[in-house]
């Protein structure tokens, strides 16, 4: 009788039980997320060890670079769990982003004749991974600097915070602008140079609408990246300045790796606005100079 009547009450109250259990692993959720929150923006005592110093260490006692590995195994473990979900999105949607990637042509995805019997096959799968790491790189990069964020002090931290949105902000303006004034422009140029008409293929055609908004992404990166470093004192904007011409060399290398082709006009399309950022980059690292330098007198008037 007793075990009829506890079933019973077991089964009327489950429902009961069963929100209370759920708000109880709401409330230890929350509790955990904020007490990260807190030890995240929570001075600590910083070891200040020189490099060399602490290589040493470290190569005598390699056992001590373990919980830094576990680390950062569970941050890039998060981080490609994130990437295969947003790519397992993005497959769903990806007919709607090869018709919008097609666009700036003028008859679309129509236009375009595969040749390859898997030639469609893996058109797909690139547009997908691309995608799916393009709608993920936000919760990346926070992975990374959950993982560093723990070897800076609280200043440096909430910088670190506040350039992640920056990041993807330039980011995504870089493949904007990729897409929506480079490929319109330069498309028909291609398509019809020297009155030659091309008939573009799947694999050809988005291998290089992506390398191009990809790397053009990447390429907007650079003037915070300068930011950054010069607010550190790593770079100076004389030195940029001065070294103007190497940086040209270098961009033309790199402009020569990131396109398909080897032609000037693919080059010269993704090295023209490498070399407006660079002259943006000698700004912004003058002035990250100056912030640094008078925080400096401010604390040397300060001691």
């Amino acid at each position: 009788m007793r075990k009829l009547l506890r079933s019973t009450w077991n089964f009327i109250t489950f429902p009961a039980r069963f929100i209370v259990r759920i708000v109880h692993q709401i409330n230890a959720f929350i509790d955990h997320g904020l007490q990260s929150i807190n030890s995240y923006f929570k001075e600590e005592e910083l070891d200040d060890t020189p490099i060399a110093e602490s290589l040493s260490t470290t190569i005598e006692n390699p056992k001590a670079l373990l919980p830094h590995i576990n680390a950062l195994r569970k941050h890039l473990l998060r981080a490609v769990f994130a990437i295969i979900i947003a790519t397992a999105v993005s497959f769903l949607f990806v007919e709607t982003i090869l018709n919008y990637l097609a666009a700036p042509m003028a008859g679309g995805m129509a236009e375009l004749v595969a040749i390859d019997v898997t030639e469609n096959v893996g058109t797909v799968m690139r547009v997908t991974l691309l995608s799916g790491f393009t709608i993920a790189l936000t919760y990346v990069i926070f992975e990374i600097w959950l993982f560093i964020a723990p070897a800076l002090r609280v200043k440096s931290r909430i910088k670190g915070l506040i350039a992640i949105p920056v990041a993807i902000f330039l980011f995504i303006g870089g493949m904007a602008f990729a897409f929506y004034v480079m490929l319109p422009t330069a498309l028909p140029f291609l398509f019809n140079f020297m009155g030659l008409t091309t008939q573009p293929r799947p694999s050809s055609y988005y291998n290089f609408v992506t390398l191009i908004m990809f790397w053009i992404g990447v390429t907007f990166e650079f003037p915070l990246v300068i930011y950054l470093l010069a607010n550190l004192g790593l770079i100076k904007a004389k030195n940029l300045r001065e070294q103007w011409k190497l940086a040209i060399v270098i961009m033309a290398i790199l402009a020569a790796a990131i396109t398909p082709t080897v032609d000037p006009v693919n080059m010269g399309l993704v090295m023209a606005p490498m070399i407006v950022l660079y002259v943006i980059s000698i700004g912004l690292a003058s002035i990250a100079e100056k912030g640094r330098l008078s925080k400096e007198k401010e604390a040397q008037f300060e001691d």
